[in-house]
């Protein structure tokens, strides 16, 4: 028989850096979650993103059990960092911040595509080019 599920939390955590402190403590204490498990799981299993943040999906169980599923970093930050920009534009039309190449942003629509809601790389390389616009930095082909 499968476990009742008591709660499924949405969090976004620096990867490998994760602290009991919030958003996580909070979400997982109303639960009664074992934080500090979720913290040492959660820092092991994306160790190697070091402080990029990285999207989870917690399911919390009945007996105070989890599992977490972690998610691709979201495209803002993968974009951030292959410009080499500290953040987006304020005025994306008109002040530009940065840019990247073609092949960048196929890289991370490669490595975002589970996560999207694409059929194909096209699609999701579309996805990111209009992530890109709405920052400010453009895309060149």
């Amino acid at each position: 028989m499968a476990k009742e599920i008591k709660a499924k939390i949405k969090l976004q955590a620096a990867g490998g850096q994760a602290t009991p402190a919030p958003p996580i403590g909070p979400a997982l204490g109303q639960h009664n979650v074992n934080i500090g498990q979720f913290v040492a799981q959660f820092n092991e299993r994306t160790r190697d993103l070091n402080g990029m943040p990285v999207p989870v999906e917690i399911t919390v169980y009945g007996d105070r059990t989890f599992t977490f599923i972690t998610k691709s970093p979201p495209a803002a930050a993968l974009l951030k960092e292959a410009a080499q920009v500290a953040k987006g534009s304020g005025v994306p039309n008109k002040e530009k911040v940065g840019t990247v190449t073609g092949d960048q942003v196929k890289a991370i629509a490669q490595r975002k595509i589970k996560d999207l809601n694409a059929r194909n790389l096209d699609a999701a390389c579309r996805i990111v080019e209009g992530t890109a616009r709405s920052m400010g930095i453009t895309v060149q082909k």
